[in-house]
């Protein structure tokens, strides 16, 4: 309630400044993100926006950076906002040029009437093929959309359980006065995924990217998504944002830093953005995870508060700094993390605290307006000294390491893309010897879902031939060292107290302990035959080895989407 109440008069304060028109945000999930990223790295640039890094990206500002005009959507040489040479497209650059104008008309200048449907149902619904209540007018915008989705799964070695997910629900987003933008959705779920999913389920007593949760006919379960957050400017390079919903820092498919692995939290976010820089706060209340307190209903609390830094330090290369601290205080938000200005360590030491800080760093370079290279830097805790003078695995040195890189049109043909991916994280990184400040939320990684101890590599290929068919095929492989059955801690479990089980301070290389090896493999066919509304076909195979022991999954799946993204398995 302290943190709510705090982050409130934060918000209030500055709403006295308003200023300036306000966006609202894509999903992280919407098919128009990796649409962004191509058009990107075709110019050759970083955005002088500095939003790609970010993640839900502005929907204004994404519209702005694809030349955010009508005549640009209908010619073959839309104008980009970070530079003076027209980029040609082909046509299914083109038909997702037009699709991203179409669901986001509210900041596209020029005649939007060339977006109207020829006969809208009952003469009100469907104005456009992309709202089903669009209204637009000088000084606002609110566009209502329905989101439902049902996939059918069939798991080989699993035939007697009917797999599913049912989902249902509403998605509201406008903005009012020019001022003020706001978004929320409510979404219904019942899922009973694969085994393994179920296997995450009784192990963790949480739901993969879900909160509280309530059990479906046993194997099941019930929980609901709910998302919301409204948004404005407080100056001309100010943006604040508050509500309920999840954030992503990074370029690759997984991120070191934050993910939006875990399910919805509260925040604030700060976004200043001037010059070549962006410079983001965020402050969250996290959940330690279930309630094991029968006296109580209360899901106990702790915190989070986060800086990047961004700069464009070359037109095609830009490089960030990071920090955040995971904290819990019994019903208390600790005020001195709420200085906006970087570093926590000094902070900490002036309270006499020893919460778990980390710190980072990343980059991403558009070369050749090809290719992509990104990478993060994540230091836990490392200590030089004895790495120089101790080769034999120090605990304390706590760190992880992306690579990647992105290559559009291969081989010269058009729309089919390439990312490739390399994550490796050290024993005992995220975790701390005070188990409610470890790097999680509601019982599930607040970075990688693996934990730590691991390597993992990821290798995605994306094909679009025409403009309604997507396909993607993706190859995760990894390795990771477990703790041992006799309960000696090597370090992958985030959630266990580093200081428990672990009988030695050296010795903790990268893997060691019980060795595990997983697989996952997995093939996506998906037609949009209307706009936003998708059939999907899928294959999964999955295989995980510890020791003498071998679990294999082989999902299929079909199913219907409309305004809702495909619920991924990839752990």
């Amino acid at each position: 309630m302290q943190f709510t109440k705090s982050c409130l008069c934060i918000v209030f304060l500055s709403s006295s400044f308003f200023a300036g028109a306000q966006s609202t945000y894509f999903q992280q999930q919407s098919k128009h993100i990796h649409f962004i990223d191509r058009m990107e790295i075709k110019t050759g640039h970083v955005s002088d926006l500095n939003f790609t890094t970010g993640k839900p990206y502005d929907r204004r500002y994404a519209v702005e950076f694809l030349g955010g005009k009508i005549d640009s959507m209908l010619s073959v040489k839309p104008l980009f906002y970070n530079t003076d040479t027209p980029l040609i497209l082909g046509k299914v650059d083109q038909y997702n040029l037009r699709s991203l104008y179409l669901n986001n008309q509210e900041w596209v200048k020029g005649d939007r009437t060339v977006f109207n449907s020829k006969k809208p149902f009952l003469k009100k619904l469907y104005p456009t093929p992309a709202g089903l209540i669009e209204k637009y007018g000088e000084d606002f915008f609110v566009v209502v959309n329905p989101m439902i989705s049902y996939r059918q799964m069939v798991e080989l070695n699993n035939t007697n359980q009917n797999l599913f997910i049912n989902q249902r629900g509403l998605n509201v987003r406008g903005g009012i006065g020019n001022k003020v933008g706001f978004a929320a959705s409510v979404i219904d779920v019942q899922e009973r995924g694969p085994l393994y999913f179920q296997n995450w389920v009784n192990k963790y007593n949480s739901v993969p990217g879900g909160n509280f949760y309530k059990r479906f006919k046993t194997t099941g379960v019930d929980y609901i998504d709910a998302r919301g957050y409204f948004t404005f400017n407080a100056a001309k390079y100010i943006n604040f944002q508050a509500g309920y919903d999840r954030n992503f820092l990074g370029n690759g498919y997984r991120s070191l830093l934050l993910s939006d692995f875990a399910g919805n939290n509260l925040f604030v976010k700060i976004n200043t953005r001037f010059w070549k820089l962006n410079y983001q706060n965020l402050f969250m209340e996290l959940h330690q995870g279930v309630n094991n307190n029968s006296t109580s209903n209360l899901v106990p609390k702790k915190y989070a508060t986060m800086h990047h830094l961004s700069m464009n330090v070359l037109p095609w290369l830009n490089i960030g700094v990071f920090e955040s601290v995971v904290f819990g205080r019994t019903n208390r938000f600790e005020f001195g993390y709420l200085n906006p200005i970087i570093f926590f360590r000094s902070i900490e030491g002036n309270l006499g605290s020893a919460d778990n800080a980390l710190v980072g760093a990343d980059f991403k370079a558009n070369l050749f307006k090809k290719v992509q290279v990104y990478g993060q830097l994540l230091v836990d805790e490392f200590n030089l000294t004895k790495l120089r003078n101790d080769s034999s695995g120090w605990w304390g040195n706590k760190t992880g390491l992306q690579l990647g890189l992105k290559y559009i049109d291969v081989a010269n043909i058009q729309n089919l893309d390439l990312q490739l991916e390399l994550n490796r994280v050290r024993p005992f990184t995220y975790s701390h010897f005070d188990a409610v400040s470890n790097y999680s939320h509601y019982n599930q990684p607040l970075a990688h879902p693996l934990g730590a101890n691991f390597n993992e590599v990821i290798a995605i290929l994306r094909y679009q031939p025409i403009g309604k068919l997507n396909v993607t095929a993706r190859l995760i492989y990894w390795k990771q060292g477990l703790d041992s059955a006799n309960g000696r801690n090597y370090g992958s479990n985030i959630f266990r107290i580093n200081t428990d089980g672990r009988n030695r301070e050296f010795g903790y290389e990268l893997l060691s302990g019980v060795k595990a090896t997983g697989i996952n493999a997995s093939f996506l066919a998906s037609y949009e035959f209307k706009e936003n509304v998708f059939i999907d076909a899928n294959v999964l195979l999955r295989q995980y080895k510890t020791g003498s022991t071998t679990q294999n999954t082989t999902l299929f799946g079909i199913g219907v989407r409309w305004n809702l993204w495909v619920r991924e398995y990839d752990y």
